[in-house]
């Protein structure tokens, strides 16, 4: 009995994945604008040492210690300098985005 339950289980689980693929609407080309946005914003809109600080903690995925002891800062100011990106990326992206998601003419 427990086998049939598990099987129904795995059943509706495959259905209700391909019903939100196929419901799922294409938005790549809004992801493409939003990615290509963020790349422009972090590179004029945050300091160098702000592009620098995320750039290693994200596509490199060092953390805080890793980044201090690399560039010779405390473990708090590379915690401090991220956030402070994080922070002026969100307000780029959040005041531009209804230019930023509006087909490119």
């Amino acid at each position: 009995m427990g086998d049939i339950r598990y099987k129904r289980g795995r059943a509706y689980a495959a259905d209700m994945a391909a019903y939100a693929l196929a419901m799922a609407e294409d938005n790549s080309a809004q992801m493409g604008r939003v990615r290509r946005n963020l790349v422009r914003a972090l590179q004029e809109d945050v300091t160098p040492r702000q592009r620098e600080m995320l750039l290693l903690y994200y596509a490199q995925r060092l953390n805080t210690r890793q980044i201090g002891e690399k560039l010779g800062v405390s473990r708090s100011s590379v915690a401090r300098t991220i956030k402070r990106g994080e922070a002026r990326l969100r307000r780029c992206l959040r005041y531009g985005a209804e230019a930023l998601l509006r087909p490119e003419e």
